[in-house]
């Protein structure tokens, strides 16, 4: 008869210091993005017309990783960053590395689908592909794992952002509604594909609250 093996149990690490760190770490990317929209600026917006994203263009490829960071001026990054805080927030709870892989998968499919499928002589920028992959992988989330908390993100999720799943239809001039759209898709297929079942997020134990980072 076989050994068991022992199933490591889900770290878990202080509620408060998890805010901390997801602040930090959502913050810091932030102000990277703003660091890069400066360069830009001052490059004369070099970097927006050599690495964004131009469907069927095999000098676009480059884009599929460094479209989502460039963006094309303030009004475009303002509009982006209190989604990417709010939305990425959410996604967080279930930890860092789930958080990385949802943005990796969001970014590189969906960023890969808007390549292959985008408008000819188009160049897609911005960080809303990845936002649309956040929103549509919260509002999946609750409904794949069907635990209370995460039904109450999505439904939280949907009253405040709901209004933006119309940014998936187009008609809007100058805006990249198939990215949102794979962005979103892909968010969905992220859920279905990467979240735990029925692993509960946070654990009270007598005066202490622990939070479970997700591996």
């Amino acid at each position: 008869m076989e050994p068991e093996i022992p199933v490591p149990a889900p770290r878990r690490r202080s509620l408060v210091a998890a805010f901390f760190d997801n602040t930090f770490l959502l913050l810091g990317l932030t102000f990277l993005a703003w660091g890069i929209e400066l360069v830009d600026w001052v490059l004369g917006h070099y970097l927006d017309n050599s690495f964004g994203i131009r469907p069927r263009d095999v000098t676009g490829l480059s884009g599929i990783l460094t479209a989502h960071w460039l963006h094309g001026g303030p009004k475009h990054l303002i509009s982006n960053t209190l989604p990417f805080l709010m939305l990425g927030g959410f996604v967080l709870l279930g930890g860092k590395k789930l958080f990385w892989k949802v943005t990796l998968f969001v970014a590189l499919i969906g960023g890969g689908l808007l390549w292959l499928l985008g408008g000819s002589g188009e160049n897609h920028i911005g960080a809303s592909l990845v936002i649309f992959g956040y929103l549509g992988f919260l509002l999946a989330r609750g409904f794949f794992e069907r635990s209370g908390l995460w039904i109450t993100v999505s439904v939280v999720t949907l009253l405040l952002y709901g209004g933006m799943i119309f940014g998936i239809l187009p008609g809007q001039e100058g805006v990249s509604w198939m990215g949102h759209l794979f962005g979103f898709f892909c968010g969905i297929a992220a859920a279905k594909a990467l979240v735990p079942k029925n692993i509960p997020i946070y654990r009270v134990e007598g005066r202490n609250v622990t939070f479970t980072e997700h591996v």
